[in-house]
């Protein structure tokens, strides 16, 4: 299996080793060996791959390296795939060595220009690309040397990393370690040797190798107030006095005050040579973050940036404003309240008419009143405990006035009301029951109950008032005569009226005659003749008058003769029953004594003279059965015919 090594810098970098510490303050690296960028694949290094061969696709063989900036899953997917360098500088190349097989150097370089005599860090970064289930997953892990010698071979300083061991994901790890120059050294070697043994994995990647000076202690500060940070409001004038401790360690030490306003380039300031430094921020300073260190070396070695170190930076942040939004939600209408809202900042403090006051970005004003323009105004504070003052224009619209004719009306049931809104230039009626059109000013409502109807009134801004209007719906007593009935002439019949309905009335029967007393809805009739009696009911809720009638038939008596002499001579000669005349439905049966029918009348009785079929009868006892259906009577019994 293969072997690689690759030095990257990415957004993974998650440890850094030292082998001895910088006591003092460090320099900005003055030997950086990035592999520089480009497109796939990089140029082959001129003398840092001692004994290993330039391959240029992504899968270098053993004892092989390529400079690339990524690697893909190599070797059956046992490599990890890397997108960029350590920097996340995805055409940022770095070096990808696969290991030979026989330990020993991988990477050696000469470094020039060093200062004598001077402490150093050196670092270089290192990531293990095989997966962690890559070989089976028992991968080889690389273990590497670094040592800095001088020129004749001496050792000027050592570190092994010990075995780096595989991740789930790609990881960068940064290594180094301090060493110092003797009085006469300037140049020195760098080598990395692989002390691992070969087979599947000891796999690496390598990027930015740097060497930046050690010098003494340098402690920044402001004058009179802690901290390395300070916030200026924009617009707002400040003066800091800048200072930077420095420990022993130099004989003559020389100075010089540098700016930054991008984190990256210094630029010296001129005539700033002293270990302090007065800087004035004018209230016209342009919003931003100004950063100033101080820069120190030996008076015999200034102007070798190989031999300057840097404090770290004191910084002065001008604030500027905030993206405030001050808004609201207005136009509101006249009787709503409106929300202000403000963005933007960390806390808000709003203020206005009749002593209104909030503290959130976003408030209600309570209920607004005339229509107008009224303004608020927002001082609110950023996260850099700056304030920032504005104002919102709230509008309020004229709300308008709902009226109507009568608030509570009553009608009868089935008889439509109208209802009356003013005030505005459209209108809703609620509910819609009962009304002809719920969006007229004046609708007509038959509602079968009482109901609230709520009118909305709007006008022509869209501001809308209410109104409310009861429409009571009363009901008419009712009638009742009740059913027909049939008496015999002188017979008393009791009128038993009856009414519905929860109202006050008065009764009237008419006709009044053959009544004890037309005003009462239970009286006493002896009508003579058939009568229709109507029952009128008249409520005093104002209805009007609800009817009612029945009918009374009265029919006389019926008296049967048990007695009749057909002789001739022109007395009781029939047999005659005068009383039947007034009824229209019944029968009249004959029958001997012996049940034999003799004669039947049907609805039209004609006086019998004691024959049957033209012939006399004997002298002897009839007997008769009438049926009168209009009185439900059944009447029977016996007739002498004597001749």
């Amino acid at each position: 299996m293969k072997h690689l090594l690759l030095f990257v810098l990415t957004w993974a970098v998650a440890f850094i080793g030292r082998a001895q510490l910088c006591t003092g303050s460090l320099g900005d690296p003055i030997v950086r060996s990035t592999f520089g960028a480009g497109a796939n694949p990089g140029p082959q290094l001129s003398s840092a791959a001692l004994g290993y061969s330039y391959q240029a696709n992504d899968c270098p063989g053993d004892g092989s390296y390529t400079v690339r900036n990524s690697s893909t899953g190599c070797w059956g997917n046992t490599w990890h795939t890397v997108a960029s360098d350590h920097t996340g500088d995805p055409g940022g190349y770095f070096m990808v060595v696969n290991a030979s097989n026989n330990p020993g150097d991988f990477y050696v370089d000469t470094v020039r220009g060093l200062c004598s005599g001077t402490t150093y860090e050196f670092a270089a970064w290192v990531l293990n690309i095989s997966r962690t289930n890559g070989c089976n997953g028992t991968p080889i892990q690389p273990n590497i040397t670094f040592r800095i010698e001088r020129t004749d071979g001496t050792v000027l300083g050592t570190y092994n990393t010990g075995n780096i061991p595989p991740t789930g994901a790609p990881e960068w790890k940064q290594y180094g370690f301090f060493f110092t120059t003797t009085a006469t050294v300037a140049n020195v070697v760098v080598r990395m040797t692989n002390n691992a043994p070969g087979g599947c994995g000891n796999d690496l990647l390598l990027d930015d190798i740097t060497f930046r000076p050690c010098g003494p202690l340098l402690t920044p500060g402001f004058t009179g107030s802690p901290g390395t940070q300070k916030t200026v409001c924009a617009g707002t004038a400040a003066a800091f006095d800048l200072f930077v401790g420095l420990s022993a360690g130099y004989v003559s030490p020389r100075f010089q005050w540098q700016l930054s306003r991008d984190s990256g380039a210094w630029t010296d300031l001129p005539g700033a040579t002293a270990q302090t430094l007065s800087v004035a921020v004018a209230a016209t300073a342009p919003p931003g973050t100004y950063r100033y260190r101080l820069t120190v070396a030996e008076g015999a070695n200034w102007g070798t940036a190989s031999c300057t170190v840097a404090s770290a930076p004191l910084v002065i942040v001008v604030a500027g404003r905030p993206a405030l939004d001050i808004t609201n939600n207005g136009p509101v209408c006249a009787g709503t309240s409106a929300t202000l809202s403000a963005t933007g900042a960390v806390t808000y403090s709003w203020s206005g008419p009749g002593g209104f006051t909030a503290g959130n970005g976003i408030a209600s004003t309570g209920v607004l009143g005339d229509a107008g323009s009224t303004s608020y105004s927002l001082r609110a504070t950023d996260a850099a405990g700056c304030s920032w003052t504005g104002a919102t224009t709230v509008v309020v619209l004229p709300r308008p006035d709902a009226a109507v004719a009568r608030d509570t009306v009553n009608t009868c049931a089935g008889t439509p009301v109208a209802l009356q809104a003013a005030g505005g230039s459209s209108y809703q009626w609620s509910p819609a029951t009962g009304l002809d059109n719920a969006l007229a000013a004046s609708p007509l409502a038959s509602p079968a109950d009482s109901l609230r109807y709520q009118v909305l009134v709007r006008n022509t801004e869209g501001c809308t008032d209410t109104a409310w209007v009861q429409v009571n719906v009363r009901r008419p007593a009712r009638a009742e005569a009740g059913p027909d009935r049939v008496i015999f002439l002188g017979d008393p019949l009791p009128l038993e009226g009856s009414v519905t309905g929860n109202t006050a009335y008065t009764v009237q029967w008419s006709p009044a005659y053959f009544l004890n007393n037309s005003t009462a809805l239970q009286t006493i009739a002896r009508p003579e003749i058939d009568t229709l009696y109507v029952l009128s009911v008249t409520s005093l809720n104002g209805c009007g008058t609800d009817r009612d009638s029945m009918r009374v038939r009265v029919f006389r008596r019926v008296e049967v003769p048990n007695v009749f002499t057909p002789n001739g001579d022109g007395v009781n000669d029939r047999w005659e029953i005068p009383a039947l005349a007034a009824y229209r439905n019944y029968t009249v049966d004959l029958f001997t004594r012996w049940g034999q029918p003799l004669q039947q009348y049907r609805d039209s009785y004609s006086p019998w003279a004691g024959t049957l079929n033209g012939k006399p009868l004997p002298t002897g006892t009839y007997y008769y059965l009438i049926r009168i259906a209009d009185t439900a009577q059944q009447i029977s019994g016996a007739v002498d015919l004597i001749r």
